[in-house]
């Protein structure tokens, strides 16, 4: 009865989606693949003389991706692996009247992996890495993962689109994080303005998330506390989990050239009742001759908490109440040709943890790599070498990292959430664009290994999935 269930569900669903792009295919110009995607945003608001054309006239796209993920814990813990397999599809009108609408879904299948309900039996944690392929809050299920990401009416004109409804977003605080097979999907009202190719406001008012690896829209604050929460600064497990009130959030940002070389951004995030976060960044072009660029740039983020942090009882808030974050940090890079190298630094202060709800998105460091964060830790030092290098009569391209990041002890609750030890970490990423016949497809490898450079003793918790291991990521994307 599953599977006749999951093969009804899916013809539904892929019938639906595919008789719209199959409508749409029909009509639209000969664009290349990799443009459609944004294509919308360019054209004449009024291309569109009536409803029917406006749809007819619309846009499609769509992904497959098959993803293999696996990761070799040091014994004695468990090692895991998973095998998923997934489409998405989306479709935007035309515009007609300066309006468009656009609807995307997505469902996910897994072909083959361990089994995310039995915990580790000496650690007695749970997976943390390849259960986010699917669903988080129900790791038994592996064919009713289908949700639908884009729902939207956007309004547009010249320089201006404002979105309301389902839809992708990216910010420093709330963005895609789509390391996965689906990305966050936010619900609300968007907006951008953006003055030719100098300044750009976006500013947006969201009332519910979608974290990637789950199913639903929650309200803002029960999306928070979705992923393992850690524990309070005293100690004792996190309870904010369904325990938060939040209105929502409200984000505001600025993009604007000073002179020629530089750029720089403001962003602030303020979820009613919660907690408040500011940014401010520049990305500075200190030399630029010929093929040689150098820039340097530099970040700071100041947050605090707003009322009670989500909840009276001090157990059950997500942000202390009267506490604070600040973090800095700096990167200079420079830049060849095909190549490019830069050292990143960030700094946490000890004033307190900086925190951001794993579920919105990735934090906005310059010493981030995939596959850990910093977010909920104070007192830090992190640094990060980054190489890339591209080989484009091969359609290949090469990433290394190489980072150090100095945590405090694992059992300064006040100043480390989650129990990371210090770290060392490796990331390899190489990819491959295909061409002619198999124009559309591209391949990658992501190799990642994590050391622990600790100078304590650790328990069992605080070992397995965060340090002494390594993963292998393949991942296979179709784009149309």
């Amino acid at each position: 009865m599953c599977l006749v269930k999951l093969i009804k569900d899916f013809i539904l669903i892929f019938v639906f989606l595919f008789s719209m792009f199959f409508v749409a295919a029909q009509a639209q110009e000969k664009v290349p693949v990799e443009e459609r995607w944004g294509q919308l945003q360019h054209r004449n608001p009024e291309i569109a003389g009536s409803l029917l054309q406006a749809f007819k006239q619309g846009t499609a796209s769509g992904q497959f991706r098959y993803f293999f993920m696996a990761t070799n814990n040091d014994a004695p813990f468990t090692d895991y692996f998973a095998n998923a397999v997934g489409v998405s599809l989306k479709f935007e009108t035309a515009a007609f009247h300066h309006f468009q609408v656009g609807v995307g879904a997505s469902s996910i299948f897994n072909v083959g992996s361990s089994d995310f309900t039995k915990p580790d039996s000496w650690s007695k944690q749970n997976n943390r890495y390849e259960i986010a392929l699917f669903d988080i809050e129900n790791p038994s299920n592996k064919s009713n993962i289908h949700q639908v990401e884009d729902l939207y009416l956007k309004y547009i004109a010249k320089n201006l689109q404002i979105s309301f409804g389902r839809q992708g977003i990216h910010t420093p605080f709330i963005n895609l994080q789509d390391g996965r097979m689906r990305p966050t999907s936010v619900e609300g009202l968007w907006g951008n303005y953006q003055k030719g190719k100098g300044i750009k406001f976006e500013i947006g008012y969201l009332y519910r998330i979608s974290p990637r690896s789950t199913l639903s829209y929650y309200k803002v604050g029960k999306s928070i506390g979705i992923y393992p929460s850690g524990y309070q600064e005293d100690g004792a497990k996190s309870n904010y989990k369904n325990n938060l009130e939040s209105k929502g959030i409200l984000l505001f940002g600025i993009t604007a050239p000073v002179g020629k070389h530089t750029k720089f951004q403001i962003w602030n995030q303020f979820v009613e009742n919660i907690f408040n976060t500011s940014l401010v960044q520049a990305d500075i072009g200190i030399y630029a001759k010929r093929n040689h660029h150098f820039s340097v740039g530099v970040q700071s983020i100041f947050q605090t908490a707003l009322r009670e942090g989500g909840n009276e009882n001090v157990h059950s808030t997500y942000f202390s109440p009267k506490t604070y974050s600040f973090t800095y940090g700096a990167k200079v890079s420079y830049q060849r040709k095909n190549a490019e190298a830069s050292i990143n630094y960030n700094r946490i202060t000890s004033l307190g943890r900086f925190l951001m709800p794993r579920e919105w998105g990735r934090e906005p460091f310059f010493t981030f790599l995939p596959r850990e964060r910093n977010e909920g830790l104070g007192d830090v030092d992190a640094w990060l070498l980054k190489l890339n290098y591209s080989f484009p009569s091969l359609r290949l391209k090469t990433n290394l990292g190489v980072g150090y990041y100095d945590l405090p002890s694992v059992k300064n609750y006040k100043l480390n959430k989650y129990g990371l030890p210090s770290y060392a970490q490796i990331n390899f990423d190489i990819r491959y664009e295909f061409r002619d016949l198999l124009k559309g497809l591209e391949a990658q490898l992501l190799w990642v290994h994590k050391i622990n450079v600790a100078k304590e003793p650790l328990e069992n918790v605080n070992i397995i999935h965060k340090v002494d291991m390594t993963q292998i990521n393949a991942v296979l994307n179709f784009r149309f």
